[in-house]
């Protein structure tokens, strides 16, 4: 069964295998003692430890192993600020950071700080000049992921931690999806990542801090991971972890272009196969093994389950696939199509063929998915149509108020409107993209006596 949900996490590397059942030999004692066990438990761990700072491009030293990558991005963010809080208590980020990043951000300005949302363009890329505007006196640490989780979409990181060297603000990288396939330009003060993208075991985060970079661990004190992540090391995870890292970056070169080149094939022939879809995400500065699309008039969790039937198992940042029924702040942010959404992320050694078979599958499981949801077949023409129509689609969720919406733009003549009740939150980012697929004017949001509506204009 093809898996395509390595961005969620790549299965494990047989290098990481191998190292872990060597490990789990050789390394299960304290690494803090003196005596033979513990002696070889730290010749391990410190071995362990150049090879990942090497990958990362910074001291020994300066890396600590965590519990996992949240925890990495949690205790990074926490010190960062608390170590420079006579600076300030202002923290950037960007509007698509992963959401540990964005959860970090949310206890910090509960506890009084403030934060500032840098906008992304409709690719999922920030501008950084945009970004360079949003640093002031009083901030104390900037966020920026190296390559966008859900789109793939590669943010100018080299641009950015310029601008924040010339501002003397330190800037944290999370560098969980990229870490694996090359190196992280330089100028970043923090850096975090997680073991389980590159093919390592789960439970392992990486969380490196810049010598200079005032720090204050938050929490009880440990003697542990320069006191950056309590607890006792699980040697052989990180021995795992450590050594999958080197494996995936040795074979990084030749598998990137092989997997880019599956995934430009998946992103120029989807909108082929498979009508009214939207490919999302920079196409070329962009991750090579990920690619990300929406469907329209496709409920995104039953799309899912229908391809998992037929024996692939992706992803999606649609609001029908989530338990808050909202979409993918990601998706919020760009502005696109949330709908329908399925992520694809190839693990090394993806097949020509199994993309092949994917292709094949798709174009039917989207079909029948919008058949069981009555989506619209092309309008037929009316004799005398109405100047506006109101769609009630209070109580209805996607993307069902769109299917509607497509349903009846054609009953309106040109100049015409339509005006759709909703009170999904997802009808605020779907109608207007919508518009924006099928060429039509999205005039705007007016307030209702329940949810909103959305008023669309008929152009064409």
């Amino acid at each position: 069964m093809p898996y395509f949900d390595a961005a969620s996490a790549a299965p494990l590397h047989p290098v990481a295998r191998q190292a872990l059942l060597a490990a789990l030999d050789e390394g299960w004692a304290d690494p803090a003692r003196l005596h033979r066990e513990g002696r070889r438990a730290r010749l391990l761990l410190d071995t362990a430890r150049e090879a990942a700072a090497e990958a990362v491009g910074c001291r020994p030293d300066e890396l600590s192993f965590t519990s996992s990558g949240t925890r990495a991005v949690h205790s990074g963010i926490s010190g960062a600020l608390a170590g420079r809080r006579r600076v300030g208590r202002h923290l950037a980020v960007s509007a698509v950071e992963h959401s540990s990043v964005l959860h970090s951000a949310a206890d910090h300005e509960s506890r009084g700080g403030t934060v500032t949302e840098v906008p992304v363009d409709r690719s999922g890329a920030v501008d950084p000049a945009a970004y360079g505007a949003a640093l002031r006196e009083d901030t104390a640490l900037a966020c920026l992921q190296s390559a966008n989780h859900e789109v793939g979409t590669v943010q100018p990181v080299a641009e950015v931690a310029g601008l924040c060297r010339e501002a003397g603000v330190p800037l944290l990288v999370d560098a969980a999806q990229s870490l694996g396939l090359e190196p992280v330009p330089g100028g970043w003060s923090l850096l975090a990542a997680s073991a389980h993208k590159w093919g390592g075991p789960a439970g392992v985060g990486l969380l490196a801090v810049r010598k200079g970079v005032r720090f204050a661990v938050q929490g009880p004190a440990d003697e542990r991971e320069s006191g950056r992540a309590a607890g006792f090391e699980d040697i052989p995870a990180i021995v795992a972890a450590a050594a999958s890292l080197r494996a995936v970056r040795a074979e990084a070169a030749a598998e990137s272009a092989r997997l880019s080149a599956l995934v430009d094939r998946i992103r120029s022939r989807v909108p082929v196969l498979v009508p009214d879809v939207e490919v999302v995400g920079d196409p070329v500065r962009r991750l090579p093994h990920l690619v990300t699309f929406s469907c329209l008039y496709v409920d995104g969790e039953t799309l899912l389950h229908e391809l998992d039937r037929a024996g692939f198992s992706v992803s999606s940042g649609s609001s029908c696939t989530s338990s808050t029924l909202t979409p993918s702040h990601v998706l919020k942010a760009m502005g696109v199509l949330s709908e329908g959404n399925v992520r694809v992320s190839l693990p090394m050694g993806t097949t020509e063929e199994d993309v092949e078979r994917f292709l094949d599958v798709l174009p039917g499981a989207v079909a029948g998915v919008r058949e069981k949801l009555g989506a619209p077949a092309p309008a037929a023409p009316v004799a005398a149509p109405a100047a506006s129509l109101v769609v009630d689609a209070l109580g209805r969720r996607c993307p069902i108020p769109v299917i509607e919406l497509a349903k009846v733009i054609g009953e309106v003549p040109v100049g015409g409107t339509v005006t759709v009740l909703s009170d999904d939150e997802a009808a605020r980012l779907d109608i207007p993209a919508w518009c924006a697929m099928r060429e039509q004017e999205y005039v705007g949001e007016e307030p209702a006596d329940r949810g909103s509506a959305y008023v669309v204009r008929r152009l064409s």
